[in-house]
């Protein structure tokens, strides 16, 4: 019991450092750490699932769609990668607007979007 108390310790203060008066630390980022591992375990949320869906619509030719809500569940922030043809000799501005395009009645509710575009690589 002890030998496991100190171990819950010494991963608590890797996780959450002491808190100095003099020195900012980034807010809550032990719990950020903590939410986005246990996720990684969890299904797909109802928002990833349906936005996921609404891309596969637009990007008929995509490679390969993820999306991942990285708001601890709540739907206020996605993560995409797209990896489609339909971007092809566009520049990444283009691709993006194109995403945010697709996504514009979704995105009125959203506080935040990462969006990583790309054209499939050509093997020979």
């Amino acid at each position: 019991m002890a030998a496991a108390a100190r171990i819950v310790a010494a991963v608590t203060k890797m996780l959450f450092p002491v808190l100095r008066r003099s020195a900012p630390v980034p807010h809550q980022q032990g719990l950020f750490f903590l939410r986005n591992a246990m996720r990684t375990f969890a299904s797909r949320t109802e928002g990833e699932v349906r936005v996921a869906e609404i891309l596969k619509e637009k990007f008929p030719q995509a490679a390969a769609i993820k999306v991942v809500d990285i708001s601890g569940g709540c739907g206020a922030m996605y993560e995409i990668h797209i990896e489609s043809e339909d971007f092809k000799e566009k520049r990444t501005v283009q691709q993006h607007q194109m995403v945010n395009e697709a996504l514009s009645e979704e995105i009125k509710s959203m506080h935040g979007l990462r969006i990583f575009t790309s054209v499939p690589k050509q093997t020979s």
